[in-house]
């Protein structure tokens, strides 16, 4: 049956199987918050504004824009010291440019707690897994918050000029920064927004900027992290690039976002998110991330990395009804199968040619 299915509907049947084996639990949430808890932290939201209605007690509600917020809510401490949770929720979000609102399928993982670098290169790991669940031609773009605001500290920014650098850092605007900042005062800001590529590879160029205790720890765990990622063999995905700015307010160290080709936009964005545990008055650290399900309404089969399963080849002498039947016995087994004379054009994981009776993998 999975043929049929949706690439959205297929991906959290993925999903599911992926957190769970990793042994997080499925949070289950109402489709209702007051609106004050959207209100109160309505930066940490990705579009602005909510559906809202008044309750039976005369609370103002809101269908939930977002999942992570009311996970952080419901978070208690127990006997347990790491909570692993995972998701999959409808959120209602604005569509943007005056188009209204859209009921958006989203999946993700949350890790609350005494979350230590195990923790985040785990849920690091797990993004990176996502996207791979997704399609195979997938990048996951990772920076750090503590090393850019270790950067930013020592230029003494108004609190103006600063929000308008890290708007200039990410849409990596090199000239604007050198004009907001010129000279030697902003040399390390322009660097980091020009360091760009695989993560292993641009590492050894970003050392000789982390020079304060902070800065070091952050290139540390980033050092840690890259090594994870190449001992699952997912090195070659992952890119360094500290044009993702998250809201200062809410994450802290280490952020990233996942795309997959065929979406030109991200499918994935998380992060660690300290300080919105603490202003949500949680004891606790924070990391996750969301899967934009809808965004995959636009992944074309060959964007998802195969049409099909496998090509069942056949010569021009080859009985039909034998390589029916054939093709019949390698469905039932789950796979997506189709007929061809010859594979051209179709792309799949492996080819198959039917000759005399037999069945042999050719490609």
């Amino acid at each position: 049956m999975d043929e049929l299915l949706k690439n959205e509907e297929r991906a959290v049947l993925e999903l599911r199987r992926l957190y769970r084996a990793q042994g997080y639990e499925p949070f289950k949430m109402s489709k209702f918050e007051p609106y004050s808890l959207y209100v109160n932290h309505k930066e940490f939201l990705i579009s602005e504004g909510a559906i809202t209605f008044t309750d039976t007690d005369g609370t103002l509600m809101a269908l939930k824009p977002d999942v992570t917020l009311s996970i952080v809510k419901n978070y208690r401490s127990s006997e347990r010291t790491v909570q692993r949770v995972y998701y999959n929720e409808n959120v209602y979000r604005s569509a943007g440019g005056g188009r209204g609102y859209r009921e958006i399928m989203q999946s993700g993982v949350e890790c609350l707690g005494a979350v230590t670098a195990l923790e985040l290169g785990e849920v690091v790991l797990l993004a990176a897994q996502s996207l791979q669940k997704i399609s195979p031609d997938f990048v996951l773009d990772l920076s750090h918050l503590g090393i850019i605001s270790a950067v930013l500290e020592p230029m003494g920014l108004s609190q103006q000029c600063r929000a308008e650098a890290l708007s200039l850092l990410s849409r990596k605007n090199i000239d604007g920064l050198t004009t907001l900042i010129p000279g030697e005062a902003g040399a390390s800001l322009r660097a980091l927004a020009a360091l760009s590529g695989s993560l292993s590879d641009a590492l050894p160029s970003l050392l000789p900027l982390c020079t304060t205790a902070e800065a070091r720890a952050a290139y540390d765990l980033l050092a840690s992290l890259s090594r994870m990622l190449e001992d699952a063999g997912l090195q070659r995905h992952a890119r360094l690039d500290f044009s993702i700015v998250n809201d200062m307010n809410y994450y802290n160290g280490v952020v990233f976002r996942g795309y997959v080709a065929g979406i030109p936009t991200g499918v994935l964005s998380g992060g660690q998110y300290d300080k919105l545990m603490a202003r949500m008055g949680k004891d606790a650290r924070g990391v996750g991330f969301a899967v934009y399900l809808d965004q995959l309404e636009r992944l074309t089969p060959s964007a998802a990395g195969c049409d099909v399963d496998a090509v069942l080849t056949y010569g021009p002498d080859a009985d039909p009804a034998e390589v029916l039947r054939t093709a019949k016995a390698l469905r039932e087994t789950g796979e997506r199968v189709v007929l061809a004379a010859r594979p051209d054009g179709i792309r799949c994981r492996r080819v198959l040619e039917f000759h005399s009776g037999e069945v042999r993998e050719i490609g």
